[in-house]
């Protein structure tokens, strides 16, 4: 997929449960990924807990791929 596609495809992938709404509200969360890639995931996911009332969301992420590795054999 392309970045927009994958964009597309997780925008309203995460919803937060009216009972959690309470836990999450005010709160500064920090989101952990393995890695990101378009960063359409995290993107998705923060604007999701930010919807929810958190009051910012960090993002820690183990690596961060800046071009696609083109693999030839």
């Amino acid at each position: 997929m392309t970045a927009e596609q994958r964009r597309l495809t997780v925008r309203r992938a995460f919803h937060i449960p009216n009972q959690e709404l309470p836990n999450i509200r005010n709160k500064h969360v920090l989101l952990i990924d393995d890695v990101i890639t378009t960063g359409a995931t995290v993107e998705a996911c923060s604007r999701a807990l930010l919807r929810a009332g958190a009051a910012n969301v960090d993002v820690l992420a183990v690596a961060l791929v800046s071009e696609p590795l083109s693999v030839t054999t």
